[in-house]
């Protein structure tokens, strides 16, 4: 069996890192997998970059400039929506030719146009399409807050300037996504069960396949590791209880680092003997200018792209909080649980599939920084430090272990073949 995988990016983003380690995971169970990207960043032989063209940056601007008119030539969320208005034919590549399924996964941003899509569907191939967001069962946004119009039809989007209207740009390309799946049969893969039963609620995937599996974790990698060995290696304090907060960029809204700043400031003034031992680590673009905002000392490290190095970071914390306020299953929290460290979040999206409420972390009400700062001193608290530990560790390997996640993709891969095979036989 032939897999191609693809996604706009090799290794940048929370669905690039999913793929590439769905990958490697699948390689490691017999099965020969491939990534397609337009973004490629190593020289992995298994990891193929569709032509470098001046047409890719073309694609991308052209559709910036479509979403940038439709919310009245302002940057009002320019990068939180998609119209998928341009892209590339990957069709006729040799990696497409050869696969016996196309895997699709986050194909936004110029790299796959709904057009291009259709392609994919009507080459005959099996399609497997896995949802890192709600942007495929959407009109445009990748995710919808409190809006549900998806459920029926998309217009009014709360996404766009005003709030859109009856027949705005949403409206537009959720029609067009209706024409694109027309007598379509794709596997709709959700990463989480929360964005699984979301998926299920929308009109556009209506008669389609739908169900959910993890992201899988390199347990090799992100293990448990010496704390004090890595803390000397990032000039990390040894004597703190160190936060750490991780987002590709730490000033999206979506992530809620100012609820871990009012969680901090309630615990500064609350826990006054805690407080004198709390660090936090801040990794991602942009870490440095939340540094003021605390009131305990700020270790700001630019975005980590290599794993490794990540999962040394994770060691070197006793705590991941994660104030997600909207979120479908973060690789941060698979990541910081492979390595025995407690996670605290809200009870939003994936997020409470994954923490297992003071078992393996704590959850907190959503948006409720009181609550967090509860989460923060329970996951601290030294006699519960093992335990947790041990939990999220054993959480980590069961649910998310490479050879379960495959398997359960293989078993996929082979429900569509089977599917088309039928069809084209009858």
């Amino acid at each position: 069996m032939r897999v191609l995988i693809v996604n706009t990016s090799e290794r940048t983003g929370g669905a690039a890192i999913a793929a590439n380690r769905l990958m490697e995971a699948l390689k490691n169970n017999g099965i020969k997998a491939k990534m397609l990207v337009r973004d490629k960043a190593s020289d992995q032989i298994t990891v193929a970059a569709i032509p470098q063209t001046v047409s890719l940056k073309i694609n991308f601007i052209m559709e910036r400039l479509a979403i940038w008119q439709a919310n009245h030539f302002k940057k009002h969320n320019l990068f939180q929506l998609d119209i998928a208005n341009t892209g590339t034919d990957i069709t006729a590549l040799p990696e497409f030719k050869e696969a016996d399924i196309i895997h699709l996964h986050w194909i936004n941003q110029g790299y796959l146009s709904l057009k291009n899509i259709r392609r994919i569907i009507d080459s005959g191939k099996p399609v497997v399409w896995t949802m890192h967001d709600m942007w495929p069962f959407t009109g445009i946004c990748h995710y919808s807050g409190t809006c549900e119009n998806y459920r029926s039809f998309c217009h009014n989007c709360p996404m766009l300037i005003n709030g859109g209207s009856k027949n705005d740009l949403s409206t537009k390309i959720f029609r067009q996504k209706q024409n694109m799946l027309k007598g379509a049969h794709i596997t709709f893969v959700a990463c989480s069960q929360w964005l699984e039963e979301k998926a299920k609620r929308s009109s556009l995937l209506t008669g389609q396949n739908i169900l959910s599996i993890p992201n899988t974790i390199n347990a090799n990698i992100f293990k448990p590791t010496d704390r004090r060995q890595a803390r000397l290696q990032y000039n990390l304090p040894l004597e703190k209880k160190l936060l750490l907060f991780g987002s590709l960029k730490t000033t999206d809204k979506r992530k809620g680092l100012r609820y871990l700043i009012e969680a901090c400031h309630l615990l500064n003034k609350q826990q006054p003997e805690l407080a004198e031992q709390i660090g936090i680590i801040i990794v991602g673009k942009q870490a440095e200018e939340a540094r003021e905002e605390f009131p305990f000392p700020v270790y700001a490290i630019d975005y980590v792209e290599h794993e490794r190095r990540m999962a040394q970071i994770y060691n070197a914390a006793d705590a991941y909080v994660t104030p997600s306020l909207e979120d479908n299953l973060p690789n941060t929290i698979v990541e910081a649980l492979s390595c025995g460290i407690p996670c605290v979040g809200f009870r939003i999206g994936g997020i409470p599939e994954m923490i297992d409420h003071k078992e393996n972390g704590y959850i907190a009400e959503p948006a409720n920084a009181a609550d967090l700062a509860e989460g923060i001193q329970y996951v601290l608290n030294e006699e519960q430090s093992k335990r947790l530990s041990e939990a999220a560790i054993k959480k980590a390997l069961a649910a998310y272990g490479e050879t379960h996640v495959a398997n359960k993709y293989i078993a996929v891969y082979q429900q569509a073949i089977n599917y088309k095979q039928s069809k084209t036989h009858s």
